[in-house]
């Protein structure tokens, strides 16, 4: 990619003026310039699309340089971004898979010297020049294999940063840690001789039990969702670390930002109840850390069931999640259904219930939408159930 030839001010304004564009139409007119590959100002385009939502710093920055829209798609969201940056403080940070650098332009807010590593040469030099126009003045970047240059700078960091790819060459998409690029579970003692602090990013899927089997010394995880969609999973290893693990569960959305912490494998015990007078439903984030019965000891409140996942209390709490005024119960049966539901509007969520939302439309002729929200569940009697309820706030 010819750098240049996409900075000429006519280009920049057909990337500019085209954003937004059905590429697959764009791609059938005339390319109006010659000297650049279509395929090459085409995903200038869509990645810059792309970015509009996701990266609006990038977006309202003039002459950025995009990246495959696959690199887009990857790359962390700046709200998580940002929320990455608040748990580190120091001098220095390497990033060893640096990427289209969203990451490292948060950490030089907050640390004053940070080197970007990146193995793949013309991503290097995209991120080189787009932290230019972005005034970034405190990251150098360094193209080529992260281990060789760690080992090359051969100097202490407060941290180091990891987002290993997921995607192996020989075994194409992967899950284990083991199986992503670099190795971490591996290098991670190679890692420690260069900073006693290291954060790594890995993608939702990941299980934390299995996290925790390939690595150590692991302090903290964070659990980063953002508009109640897990987004990244951040594990913050520190050097000899053995003691009691800690969970943030963090649901970042555009008016607040839902916090939860606690230890993991707690040993507090899930406190059963009838629905009552409020119900709460967990958000992604909470419900992914797994840790479901010390809801009730943090929040006051009762689970339905141990495998229902929904809580209710008599008095209102303040909750990490969607929070619902219970109208009324119903069984789950012929006669409720239709006297209650059948031919209604409502919005139904199904939690260890054995039908889907889709079979229960169809089946009793209810439309999305309204001010009604139904909760298909089972209680700690294992009647299966319906909660009737209104919405108190997200």
């Amino acid at each position: 990619m010819d750098i240049n030839t996409i900075l000429q001010p006519n280009i920049q304004e057909f990337i500019v003026e085209k954003t937004g564009s059905d590429i697959s139409k764009l791609a059938l007119s005339k390319n109006p310039f010659p000297e650049i590959d279509y395929k090459i100002l085409l995903n200038q385009v869509e990645a810059r699309t792309k970015s509009k939502d996701k990266l609006p710093t990038w977006y309202g920055t003039k002459k950025i340089i995009y990246p495959s829209k696959i690199s887009i798609e990857q790359t962390s969201s700046e709200p998580a971004a940002l929320y990455k940056s608040g748990l580190l403080s120091g001098e220095t940070l390497i990033d060893l898979t640096g990427g289209f650098g969203v990451d490292d332009y948060y950490f030089s807010k907050k640390i004053k010297k940070i080197i970007h590593c990146e193995i793949n040469e013309e991503l290097s030099e995209i991120v080189k020049h787009n932290f230019v126009q972005l005034n970034c003045n405190n990251i150098g970047c360094f193209q080529g294999n992260s281990s060789s240059i760690l080992r090359e700078l051969n100097q202490l960091f407060d941290w180091i940063y990891i987002d290993p790819s997921r995607r192996n060459d020989a075994k194409g998409k992967v899950f284990m840690l083991k199986d992503c690029l670099p190795n971490v579970p591996e290098l991670l003692d190679e890692y420690f001789k260069f900073s006693a602090n290291i954060l790594i990013k890995t993608a939702p899927i990941l299980d934390l039990s299995s996290g925790l089997n390939e690595l150590k010394n692991v302090k903290e995880i964070h659990i980063i969702a953002v508009d109640n969609e897990v987004k990244e999973l951040l594990w913050l290893l520190e050097k000899n670390y053995v003691n009691s693990i800690k969970i943030k569960a963090v649901n970042i959305q555009k008016t607040k930002t839902d916090n939860s912490v606690f230890l993991l494998n707690s040993d507090s015990e899930a406190l059963y109840s009838l629905p009552q007078k409020y119900l709460y439903e967990p958000n992604s984030a909470v419900l992914k850390s797994g840790e479901f019965d010390v809801i009730c000891d943090l929040y006051k409140v009762s689970k339905l069931h141990k495998h229902s996942h929904l809580y209710t209390s008599n008095d209102l709490v303040e909750f990490p999640g969607r929070v619902f005024e219970l109208n009324k119960v119903i069984d789950y049966s012929k006669s409720s259904m239709k006297q209650f539901l059948e031919n209604t509007k409502a919005n139904i969520t199904t939690r260890n219930f054995p039908e889907t939302v889709e079979n229960l439309r169809k089946k009793w002729k209810i439309k999305d939408g309204g001010s009604l929200y139904c909760f298909f569940t089972t209680n700690i009697n294992n009647d299966k159930i319906v909660l009737l309820c209104t919405k108190i706030n997200e």
